[in-house]
């Protein structure tokens, strides 16, 4: 398998970061990510949009646009924990009242995003959901890029994220906003962007979830690097080193 992709469209989303220029200039000098606005996500049904709320509402917005004039494809969703805030709010209405609501739990499972925007827009391609803790985001290239090697023209990857509510928050990684992105990628050429994945160069390195010095959560970190012009981005966490490079 090529372990090789290239990027031909993306799409960002967090209050106030609503374009590609605002997450290039984010990204140049990073600061903190407040606000409570909701993207517009005018391209799904109103019926359908009122079932979704914000960190959905984020995920699905930045789908529509990173496959925005494309054909439909294979889609892979990835979040390190998806809907907590739903999930939450469902086990205190089990425990209070002894049942929940089907309508909300069927938004909880971890690829409903997925599904409504399948539903939404009748498209019968494939996809799939993932979680990979810490490396979620890496993990979910390799979905897509896996994907490639079968054969897809192309696949979108869409990853989403917001601090966990209480009572797990003290479990959310340093830096956590609300955020979603997604790329559409398509098979390397005689150039692209790869991946290894090896042993840490020294036994100094440390596991991480976020940049040291900036508190980046590491989804962004990777994103930056997708979307930028950095030769490399290597990632160092559970005892296993990401080397990603553009060649």
């Amino acid at each position: 398998m090529d372990p090789r992709f290239t990027l031909h469209q993306w799409a960002a989303w967090a209050p106030g970061l609503t374009d590609s220029a605002a997450w290039q200039d984010w990204f140049a000098a990073p600061c903190a990510v407040v606000g409570e606005d909701l993207p517009v996500l005018s391209e799904m049904p109103a019926m359908m949009r009122r079932r979704v709320e914000r960190l959905g509402r984020a995920a699905l917005q930045v789908a529509y646009r990173a496959l925005q004039g494309a054909p439909a494809c294979p889609a892979v969703f990835a979040s390190r924990y998806g809907d907590m805030q739903r999930s939450v709010d469902l086990m205190r209405q089990l425990a209070n009242d002894g049942a929940v609501s089907p309508t909300a739990f069927s938004m909880s499972v971890h690829n409903a995003f997925a599904a409504l925007f399948s539903i939404a827009r009748g498209d019968r391609s494939n996809y799939s959901a993932v979680a990979a803790g810490a490396e979620t985001a890496e993990c979910a290239l390799v979905e897509a890029i896996g994907l490639l090697a079968e054969g897809a023209p192309e696949v979108l990857v869409v990853y989403y994220d917001e601090p966990l509510p209480e009572p797990l928050q003290g479990f959310s990684p340093p830096g956590e906003f609300l955020r979603a992105w997604a790329c559409r990628i398509g098979p390397a050429t005689e150039s692209g962007i790869g991946y290894t994945l090896q042993a840490p160069v020294a036994p100094a390195d440390v596991d991480a979830d976020a940049d040291a010095t900036t508190a980046i959560p590491a989804d962004l970190q990777l994103l930056r690097f997708l979307t930028g012009a950095q030769a490399s981005h290597r990632r160092v966490v559970e005892g296993r080193q990401w080397l990603w490079r553009r060649a």
